[in-house]
């Protein structure tokens, strides 16, 4: 990979991640968890959210991650569990919301981003950043926002073994990831997603 690639993906990931984080502080925040504020993660700082190893898997592999955002349940106002989804589905939901945003303004203003090569390799890159962060993090594997988001909808009589079972998501996830199931598995949902974003920006553009 060229280091000229870098100069988008950069940019591209720390704008995916620091909003994700920044929606799970601020979710918790609004349901009544001091603790995002209090550690300094309610910023747009994305030094704040930089995790050591995700960026050094940004220059490996192509993709990284941030520091997951502290959340503690038990400051929360009503349903704790309904308040663990909401925070689970804030991130992702913001990715997704990213990636409609950037594809709108490199559809509907084509010809000038088209002008500024580096500026329209940037957005392009953070959609398609915005796009796998979302899809990755619903997938229902513990330490993934997916498996707080499937925990809500679980029967209560299965809570305690499905929190039983999140200590093995991690090993779960890290055998997905180098046998290259992880990958048959994003490819067609990234697929899916991106199509759909697609779609949907072009109606948007079509009633203007």
């Amino acid at each position: 990979m060229f280091l000229g690639d870098y100069l988008y993906r950069v940019p591209a990931l720390l704008l995916a991640v620091t909003l994700h984080e920044l929606a799970h502080g601020w979710v918790a925040y609004r349901l009544g968890d001091p603790t995002a504020k209090s550690h300094g993660r309610l910023t747009l700082n994305p030094l704040a959210h930089l995790d050591p190893l995700g960026l050094l898997a940004l220059f490996l592999v192509g993709f990284g991650w941030a520091k997951p955002v502290p959340v503690n349940p038990m400051y929360f106002k009503g349903d704790r569990r309904r308040g663990m989804f909401l925070v689970g589905l804030a991130g992702p939901v913001t990715n997704f919301v990213l990636a409609f945003i950037l594809l709108f303004l490199l559809l509907a203003l084509s010809a000038a981003v088209s002008a500024v090569p580096h500026l329209y390799q940037i957005l392009l890159v953070a959609f398609r950043y915005n796009v796998m962060l979302g899809v990755f993090n619903m997938l229902p594997f513990p330490p993934l926002d997916g498996s707080k988001v499937l925990a809500y909808f679980l029967p209560s009589g299965f809570m305690q073994t499905f929190h039983q079972l999140e200590q093995y998501g991690p090993v779960i996830l890290i055998v997905l990831i180098f046998s290259g199931v992880l990958w048959r598995i994003l490819f067609p949902l990234i697929s899916i997603a991106s199509n759909t974003i697609f779609v949907a920006v072009n109606l948007l553009l079509n009633v203007f």
